[in-house]
């Protein structure tokens, strides 16, 4: 998968239902411990809420998580899923939470409320794309300057960060799409002493 959707910032959606009030907020999150440490911060601001349930799905660490909150098993957190597989998102996080209002909804009813309260809140965001890179360390001898520079510009890599030990390095981002060609042509062009290594896979930027 070289290319995601997710949303840019965060947004939310509020709305009643037979008296309860229903709060869904979505997030772009990065890792489990960023999405682990926003759903800590909202469960503090609502802590009077009567629940908060929520999803998240991160492509980086391909990990998935929902949760009901006590609400009826099925009713909450996989239908907040629902609504993050329904819009292909990967890298976000939905809370839905519910101040109870007195009337029991039922459980078909209730699944449809966090449902729809996940769905607002993604459509009150702004959807962006993002592309797959892979970060690469590249290791060489001054004479080979001039063509790093070239086939890295020529691959417009980004993100560039330049080191200088014994010898220069430079460590970068490049579309997954060129890594091999970044690597034989440099190999080629330094009959092959200039060194490269991969560091990280599944960094995802905006297009």
């Amino acid at each position: 998968m070289n290319k995601i959707k997710t949303v840019a910032d965060k947004s939310e959606f509020k709305f009643k239902e037979k008296g309860s009030l229903f709060i869904g907020q979505v997030f772009p999150v990065g890792t489990i411990e960023e999405a682990e440490t926003i759903l800590s911060d909202v469960r503090k601001k609502f802590y009077d809420a009567s629940h908060n349930c929520y999803a998240y799905k991160l492509i980086g660490d391909k990990s998935v998580k929902y949760s009901d909150d006590g609400e009826p098993t099925g009713t909450a957190g996989i239908r907040i899923l629902n609504a993050i597989n329904h819009f292909e998102l990967f890298d976000v996080l939905i809370i839905s939470t519910r101040y109870f209002g007195g009337i029991k909804l039922g459980v078909g009813p209730l699944g449809k409320a966090y449902y729809n309260s996940a769905v607002g809140a993604v459509e009150n965001a702004r959807i962006i794309d993002k592309e797959k890179y892979t970060k690469v360390s590249i290791v060489f001898e001054y004479n080979f300057i001039s063509d790093v520079h070239h086939y890295i510009n020529q691959y417009k890599v980004k993100e560039i960060n330049n080191l200088f030990d014994t010898t220069p390095a430079i460590e970068c981002l490049i579309k997954d799409e060129f890594v091999k060609k970044l690597t034989d042509d440099l190999t080629f062009a330094s009959n092959g002493k200039i060194d490269i290594k991969i560091l990280a896979n599944d960094i995802f930027l905006p297009v």
